[in-house]
């Protein structure tokens, strides 16, 4: 056998390829890859390296394109040996293909158009924050003392507050009543780890409540397990992400710092909150400090009776905001116990989205616990037609996993649309603050 070579470049050699069949390769000088690219850019409207876009300018502004997957379709007259197609049939097909061109182009200048107008309400978005947070930065927190209840204030806060400033604003509305410093964060670090060091590897998981124990300071074993429930889906507080030895550290102080209350589930995602916000120790002087509101206390130490007394306030204003949702809880016997305890245990962190609970907390450093309640019946009020369908199985089902996707501002609407008020007696009158744990207070730092 004898083999010969074909001296033609492989350009030239090898053939086209398309469906059933061989093509002959297309013949051509090739082209420059940097005018290819240039070419690209000016039919795409998209800027090159040098010719850089703001979000704003990257907006397309001619939106009447020709949708590119129509435009081939039944425009070619039939193959030669196929018989042609009649005039009426052809004016028939020219017909259906325009209509089917004009419903394409609607539908993507629809598309655009949405997305245009999504960029540019980020952007506004965006500037409104900046705004926002320089203002804070400027006017308010130099001022705080003089302004922080000023009307112009309270309605920023309300607006939510920027990120930045955030952690800052939250300290300083919460307060630090309890008088903890640093150093006194560091002694209680230095006991936790102590004791984890002492503390033998428990074989079983220990109870969860044990609300007669003097000293609780053996929950400690309790945070381990509850680390790796809080906020999966960010992974950055369980076993090797960034903050699991800060949540950490900051819940094994605070069992030693109230030994008499130590640990209960949901407090991981009040910490876990603060961390995300400011710096460690003052995300344990922020967090000891909400523990020790009256509400949360109540809550924490398992105050039943206490409880039972929030329980019974809420129920009155919402019978007042929604008498015909209260009814049907009522006809199905859901007692707010079963919705409200997540909910005010974790300040609405677990149930609601974390920028949304974010904004919650805003008004709730702002308002106090009255807030957390005002929520849970904007919460209600907003899904009340949705709830007055269900059963007792499938609201409390509801109402302990709610949506993952909850309008802000819609929900915001409903909790500003909500009266605190019955028969002219406000929160505090109705007799929920006027019990006090009497042995509610700092305590003492055991040696």
């Amino acid at each position: 056998f004898c083999l010969s070579l074909d001296s033609r470049p492989l350009e030239q050699r090898d053939p086209g390829w398309k469906l059933f069949g061989k093509v002959p390769p297309r013949e051509g000088p090739a082209k420059d890859p940097k005018r290819i690219q240039k070419e690209y850019e000016t039919k795409s409207g998209r800027a090159g390296p040098g010719n850089p876009t703001s979000p704003r300018q990257s907006v397309r502004k001619n939106l009447d394109f020709e949708p590119l997957s129509t435009t081939a379709l039944i425009l070619e007259d039939r193959p030669a040996n196929l018989p042609a197609k009649s005039a009426e049939e052809a004016q028939k097909h020219r017909q259906q293909y325009e209509e089917m061109v004009a419903q394409a182009k609607k539908r993507e200048l629809k598309e655009a158009q949405k997305r245009k107008k999504q960029l540019e309400d980020r952007c506004k978005l965006e500037e409104s924050i900046g705004t926002a947070a320089q203002t804070w930065n400027q006017e308010i927190l130099p001022n705080w003392s003089t302004v922080c209840t000023s009307r112009r204030v309270r309605d920023l806060w309300w607006q939510g507050i920027p990120p930045s400033v955030r952690g800052k604003v939250w300290s300083l509305a919460v307060g630090n009543e309890l008088n903890i410093t640093h150093e006194l964060y560091n002694i209680c670090l230095a006991r936790a780890k102590e004791k984890w060091k002492t503390s033998p590897a428990s074989s079983s998981e220990p109870e969860i409540e044990d609300a007669g124990s003097s000293d609780r300071e053996s929950s400690l074993e309790l945070i381990k397990l509850d680390i790796s429930r809080t906020f999966p889906h960010l992974c950055i507080f369980q076993q090797g992400g960034p903050y699991h030895d800060v949540l950490h550290s900051i819940l094994g102080a605070y069992t030693c710092y109230r030994p008499d209350v130590g640990y209960v589930q949901g407090m991981s995602f009040i910490a876990a909150v603060l961390i995300l916000n400011l710096d460690t120790a003052d995300a344990f002087i922020a967090f000891a400090n909400l523990l020790n509101k009256p509400c949360q206390m109540a809550f924490f130490r398992v105050d039943h009776s206490l409880m039972l007394t929030y329980f019974s306030a809420f129920e009155v204003f919402f019978e007042e905001n929604l008498p015909k949702l209260f009814a049907h809880f009522k006809k199905n016997n859901l007692t707010p116990d079963i919705y409200l305890i997540d909910w005010i245990f974790t300040l609405y962190s677990k149930s609601l989205p974390l920028d949304l609970a974010c904004r919650v907390w805003d008004v709730f450093c702002r308002d106090g616990e009255e807030f957390l309640f005002r929520t849970g019946l904007g919460l209600l009020r907003l899904y009340q037609d949705v709830l007055t369908c269900m059963d007792f199985i499938h609201m409390a089902q509801f109402l302990t996993r709610l949506p993952d996707l909850i309008p802000a501002e819609q929900l915001f609407q409903h909790i500003a649309a909500v009266h605190m008020t019955s028969r002219n007696r406000k929160w505090a009158q109705v007799g929920c603050c006027s019990f006090k744990d009497p042995e509610r207070g700092s305590p003492v730092l055991k040696r």
